[in-house]
């Protein structure tokens, strides 16, 4: 039996469309920035067009603007599914749209002006913080608002990671941009020296961690067994995964700052939290992998699939790589190369776009009312140009990196230094073109997907005036908790 209530997508369809657009902005950002580091002159001398000022651009624009619109989206679209109960507060619902695509826009604008804190991943000054302040409570209002209207009695584990997010990223979010302003454009913050060090990397590592891991866990949770068609491998290992993922993520971040003047002991902590935060990565990479047993054929038909499981492979692989950079005798070798650079595109270009495009993928024909996604054959293209361009991007950064640690520690009998730092740059030249290959490639997909989204969206720009609306079913008694919602 059927409810008249219906679900509400149209936020959800709003952030589906916003995704898709700061995707191709940030990539396409980043591709620019990547060109600059092969041939220098495209700054034209333009202060705003340099590559210190796009970079934050560039990484704004696909964790915040791109992965952010992608996270509030499927939020909202899990939270009614696995809860059988419309959305609660439409308008604030609204109101988180356009809250955060205006943060977005002054984030995008402001930070190439030079208007910037200066902080990795949170450069924004302090209007647009509280700003985000504002936007990220009312989106924790809504959410949360959502799971107490639910008609099942379990909360889903996807909601559990979606929970910690937003919790977690507003807690770094308020503490890390504690500042006093000087001016409309300019504000100083409340720490200095070290300290302010330590909290900006608790802050950086945990936005990774939370923003970045457990938002996109919370994704993964809910497609991969829709997808798979199945349910999840291990409900029970999941909730164990999620409580030692939390627990330990917040005391690793110390291992941005080795070999600093952070103190010794901190250093260690970090790297000691970091080793053990292998074995819940590892554990969630594998209960979600698993969740494609006796499901593996699908993944020759079905590119969301295909998506979803490199994703998994990617997270797995990220994960490992990242408690291994954290080993002191590592990161002697790794610290201030293109080996970070390498590790990090792993994870977002690996991990968090793979995951973010097959769940939007398995999303929007339900939530704009079709059959399936316009071209099949369009996401098959878009998965192998992004993993061809994964792979060269992630390969070649790979390769500098480790070249430029064995040149820069590379000394003569009597101590002197081998090379010069300018015969490292000459080195690790070619690899940056490879780079600049791979980051074409990955931003033609992105416009293939958008391209595909637009021609799917057809028939809801035609009914615009009545939008699309799922009905809600009936809750169904479970013995068991299952990621397969009844409908939508």
């Amino acid at each position: 039996m059927l409810n008249t209530e219906y679900y509400n997508d149209k936020v959800v369809r709003q952030f589906l469309l916003a995704s898709a657009v700061w995707g191709i902005i940030g990539m396409t950002i980043g591709l620019y920035a990547a060109a600059e580091l092969m041939w220098p002159g495209l700054n034209l001398d333009i202060p705003w067009l340099t590559f210190s000022r796009i970079r934050p651009d560039h990484t704004f624009g696909v964790i915040f603007a791109f992965g952010g619109s992608a996270l509030m989206g499927t939020c909202y679209y899990v939270v009614q599914r696995t809860g059988h109960a419309r959305l609660a507060l439409d308008r604030l619902a609204g109101f988180t749209f356009w809250g955060w695509q205006l943060i977005c826009v002054l984030a995008m604008v402001t930070m190439p002006l030079g208007i910037t804190q200066s902080k990795e991943y949170a450069e924004p000054e302090w209007f647009i913080d509280i700003l985000i302040a504002v936007v990220w409570v009312s989106f924790g209002v809504v959410f949360f608002a959502s799971l107490t209207r639910r008609r099942i009695k379990h909360i889903y584990v996807a909601n559990w990671y979606y929970g910690a997010f937003i919790i977690a990223v507003g807690l770094l979010h308020i503490v890390n941009n504690l500042a006093l302003p000087a001016s409309l454009w300019k504000s100083y913050p409340i720490y200095s020296g070290v300290v302010d060090a330590m909290v900006q990397w608790w802050y950086g590592h945990n936005a990774v961690a939370f923003f970045l891991t457990a938002g996109f866990l919370g994704m993964m949770y809910y497609f991969v067994p829709r997808q798979a068609q199945q349910p999840l491998w291990s409900y029970r290992f999941s909730i164990v995964n999620f409580w030692a993922l939390i627990s330990v993520y917040m005391w690793a971040g110390s291992h941005h700052l080795m070999y600093t003047a952070l103190p010794d002991w901190v250093q260690s902590v970090g790297m000691a939290f970091s080793l053990i935060l292998l074995m819940p990565s590892w554990g969630s990479a594998a209960n979600g992998l698993l969740t494609f047993n006796g499901s593996w054929h699908r993944l020759k038909n079905d590119p969301a699939a295909k998506f979803m499981v490199m994703a998994l492979v990617f997270y797995a692989a990220a994960t490992f790589e990242g408690s291994m950079m954290a080993i002191k005798t590592v990161n002697s070798l790794s610290h201030y190369t293109d080996w970070t650079i390498a590790h990090v595109h792993s994870g977002s270009l690996g991990w968090v776009a793979m995951i973010t495009i097959g769940s939007l993928y398995a999303m929007a024909p339900r939530a704009l009312g079709r059959p399936a996604m316009h071209s099949q054959r369009g996401m098959e293209l878009h998965f192998w140009l992004h993993m061809a361009g994964t792979l060269l991007y992630v390969g070649a950064m790979w390769t500098a990196g480790v070249t430029e640690g064995l040149m820069w520690r590379a000394t003569q009998p009597d101590g002197a230094l081998t090379y010069g730092f300018l015969d490292s740059l000459i080195a690790i030249k070619p690899m940056y073109l490879i780079r600049w290959i791979g980051g074409v490639l990955i931003l033609s997909g992105m416009w293939v997907m958008a391209w595909n989204l637009w021609h799917t969206a057809a028939d809801a720009r035609a009914r615009l005036i009545k939008p699309i609306a799922v009905p809600i079913p009936e809750p169904v008694p479970r013995q068991v908790p299952t990621p397969l919602p009844v409908a939508g």
